[in-house]
Order: structure tokens, then C-alpha cells, then sequence
């Protein structure tokens, strides 16, 4: 298939790119893996379900984003690379698709950021964003008695969703305090306010406990959790853990692209981009959490500008003029900056774990066994990767990488640099046969 402009990810920055790249005339392909569009933030149920209303936001505009007439809408295809000439290659219901596009735009999102703790690899266990995929895609609750912990906005709606669908949520437990958006007054933190009180609203309703300051250090249990230790010495009987630490962006198919990328505020890689989000491959465009996390609205306005560029960029016009469009990115840049400064991951963590807490929980690599890489000479992630297995198994570091890196930086007095455990040439599942064709076919771009 060749199209001007081909969209991967159709969450709201990449329904958004789709969308407007369509109104400027030009042929677009949207790819997704999933069977329904929305991506995490607009995750709906099985077919001829509707959506719960009350687990959404702005439902209304993504109504108006679903692809329509101008946008071939590719679902249920996992893309495994793309190149840097453009080329995407995908695993569907019916094998492997090819797209070549004169223009890519990638909006792959986020995944939940973990760190580890004593217990973390029981059965129970899992991120925050885990049990609201439950909650929007199997109106499943994720278990009787759950703790929801971490930091960040996000897990509020995590505990009023689980709550309104009859779990037991035994408390949420902040490890920040809003209290910190006092320093941050001019941010638009005011008109948040309402959303936040409404959640908080629905826990007390529910008789759910809300404890600021307040972490767990370990969770309770042998075959499964039993329960949780907190900060302040408290145990709490759990049957589940909901944790998250904020979101990590999903890089491998910018990076097998050639793009360029920094470091954020939050220590997230981000792929760096310019005012039409053009990456440094001057052929494909990132929008939404890839080039750094800043919440749905923030990707609905990325994603519309990278598709006006994209299809501008298509038909040899210049970008239009999109002052309006880019004040409010600068805007929702302002409050995702102070999003991070108010609620980080909060330091010591690194110091609490003992030699037989797991790190990598896929290759079930210790913290022992990595502190054993450096002392063989490993002075960065990608070195104690390779002495260690950490960030070898079926997940390829997506979920131990952070906490990998922050402990080689910390262990070694190196600078943090999360690039060593970030690059995955093959960004999702693929057979043999599949690789093998690319070996056999000289006129294939094989991965970076």
C-alpha cells in the first residue's frame, strides 16, 4: 500500500494526525494494533458494547476523531518496524502488511513506569494503568480488596473506577501532596480542579481513604498478595496492588525511524521535535506522550499539528498558519513541566533494596546480580545489560528499564541516561518466516 501521509497509533494524538491530514486533501492510512480506536485513553469494550461514560473523557471528541471518509483505517495490526525511508511493516489478520508513506506520523504513546519493591513480582501486583485497562476494556474490576498507590493525577480516576464497580479500594496512597501546585499557580492547574474534586468526590462516597506522603515499601504475601506495607510502618490487607509511577514513552518505532531524542524533565527519553513536530528523519513526524508525557489534551493538539505539517508536507504547500494551535501546546508544555516537578518518583527508593529484591522480573535478575555487573566493570545500562541479562526477557526492558538505569547511574556516581535499555530493533512479536523474508529480498529495508 503507498499513501501520502500513513498515521501508526490511534490513540488521540494519532486519530487527531489522521484527521486533520485527511482535511488537506491528501490519501491517509491509520495503523493500529488494537481491534477499535481510542488507544489507552479511549479504550472501549468488545464490539456493539457501548463505552462507560463515566470511565471517559470528552467522549464527544472522539466521536468526532473516529476515522471516516479520507482515512483508511487499518485495525488490529501490530506494527513491528518502521524505516527510515518511511516504510512501515505490520502483522495483521492476514499476515504482513507493507505501507510505504511519502510522510509518517508516529504517535505511539505511553506505557506505565514502575520501580521495585520487596514483593512486587507476586501474583497481584500490577500498574494502575493495568487495572483501569480492565475497568474500559472488561468493566472487570481487578480484584476484591485493592490498594491503589504510586503518584501522579492519574490514579484518581484509577480508584473512583474501581470503586464505582464494586472493589473494595482500601486507600490511595500518594507519595506527593497537591499542596506542591502552589508554586504553580499560572499553569491552568485551576481549571483541573473540578475534574479532581468530582473523583474525589466518588472515594469519599465510597468511604476510600486518601493518604498523601504516603508509599508502599513492600507488598504482603507468598504464592500472593495478602497484603501491603506502607511507609509509615502501617500493613494493610490487599488482595491488589494498582502502582504507578507516571508513563514511559514507547520509542522503538521513532528510534528504528533515525529520530533524534532527549531527556525530559521527568527523566523520560522523549524524541526531540521542532514547531510542526518534525523529528530530526525530516520525512516522519511524533505526536503525543512519545516526545514527552503531557495527558490527552496535550496530544489531541500535537497530533493536529503534526497532521496539518504531514499533509501540508505531502502536497509542497507551506504549514499554514497555526498561532492559535501552537499557543496552546506552549500552554499544555507549561502544565505538563509542572506536572512533573509536582509529582516525581520520590528518591530513596533506590537505597531500600536488598540484594534478593528481582529488578528484571522476565530474566528474574536481582538487584545483587546487577550490582555484580558493575563491580565486573559496567559503568552504564547497556553494559550491565549485557553482564547481567537485565532487560533481556519478553518485555526487552520496557518495564525494569528505568529502574535499571537509575540503579547503574546511582551505584556507579555515573550521570542517569535512560538511551542504554531504550532501542529495540523488532518492536513487537514477529515470526521467523517474517525475518527470514527480509534476508531473501534485497530490495527490503531491513531494521535499523
Amino acid at each position: 500500500m503507498n499513501v501520502d501521509v500513513a498515521v501508526v497509533g490511534a490513540g488521540p494524538a494519532g486519530l487527531a494526525a489522521a484527521s486533520a491530514a485527511a482535511r488537506t486533501g491528501v490519501s491517509v492510512a491509520l495503523i493500529d494494533a488494537a481491534p477499535r480506536p481510542g488507544g489507552q485513553f479511549w479504550r472501549h469494550r468488545a464490539r456493539g458494547i457501548a463505552a462507560d461514560a463515566d470511565l471517559h473523557h470528552d467522549l464527544a471528541t472522539f466521536a468526532r476523531l473516529r476515522p471516516g471518509a479520507g482515512v483508511t483505517y487499518l485495525p488490529g495490526h501490530q506494527v513491528w518496524t518502521v524505516s527510515d525511508g518511511c516504510e512501515i511493516r505490520a502483522v495483521g489478520p492476514s499476515g504482513e502488511l507493507v505501507v510505504s508513506a511519502r510522510y509518517l506520523v508516529l504517535a505511539p504513546g505511553a506505557y506505565d513506569r514502575q520501580i521495585p519493591f520487596p514483593g512486587w513480582d507476586l501474583p497481584g501486583v500490577m500498574t494502575a494503568g493495568g487495572a483501569q485497562a480492565l475497568l474500559k476494556g472488561q468493566g472487570v474490576a481487578a480484584g476484591q480488596r485493592v490498594l491503589v498507590a504510586g503518584t501522579g493525577p492519574f490514579l484518581l480516576p484509577v480508584a473512583a473506577g474501581l470503586a464505582t464497580r464494586g472493589a473494595t479500594v482500601v486507600g490511595v496512597h500518594e507519595a506527593s501532596h497537591p499542596a506542591a501546585w502552589l508554586r504553580h499557580p499560572t499553569t491552568g492547574v485551576l481549571g483541573k480542579l473540578p475534574e479532581a474534586l468530582g473523583y474525589l468526590r466518588v472515594l469519599r462516597r465510597h468511604g476510600v481513604p486518601v493518604r498523601y506522603r504516603s508509599t508502599v515499601v513492600a507488598a504482603i504475601g507468598s504464592s500472593h498478595v495478602t497484603g501491603v506495607q506502607l511507609s509509615n510502618g502501617e500493613r494493610v490487607p490487599a488482595d491488589v496492588i494498582a502502582v504507578g509511577w507516571g508513563f514511559t514513552p514507547q520509542l522503538e518505532l521513532p528510534l528504528a525511524a533515525g529520530c533524534d531524542t532527549r531527556v525530559d524533565e521527568d527523566g523520560s527519553l522523549v524524541v526531540a521535535v521542532d514547531d510542526d513536530q518534525f523529528s530530526s528523519n525530516p520525512r516522519v513526524l511524533v505526536a503525543g506522550e512519545a516526545t514527552g508525557i503531557g495527558g490527552a489534551a496535550l496530544a489531541l493538539t500535537e497530533g493536529t499539528i503534526a497532521g496539518v505539517a504531514a499533509g501540508s508536507a505531502a502536497l509542497g504547500s507551506p504549514v499554514p498558519d497555526l498561532g492559535r494551535l501552537r499557543r496552546r501546546r506552549a500552554r499544555l508544555r507549561t502544565f505538563a513541566r509542572a506536572l512533573h516537578e509536582v509529582y516525581p518518583v520520590p528518591g530513596g527508593w533506590t537505597d531500600r533494596l536488598a540484594d534478593e529484591v528481582l529488578i528484571c522480573r522476565c530474566e528474574e535478575v536481582t538487584a545483587g546480580e546487577l550490582r555484580a555487573a558493575i563491580e565486573l566493570g559496567a559503568t552504564d545500562a547497556r553494559t550491565a545489560k549485557l553482564l547481567s541479562r537485565v532487560g533481556m526477557g519478553w518485555c526487552q526492558g520496557r518495564v525494569c528499564g528505568y529502574a535499571a538505569s537509575c540503579l547503574t547511574a546511582r551505584w556507579t556516581g555515573t550521570p542517569y541516561d535512560p538511551r542504554g535499555l531504550a532501542e529495540r530493533p523488532i518492536a513487537s512479536p514477529v515470526t521467523l518466516e517474517t525475518l527470514a523474508a527480509l534476508a531473501q529480498n534485497p530490495e527490503i529495508e531491513s531494521p535499523r
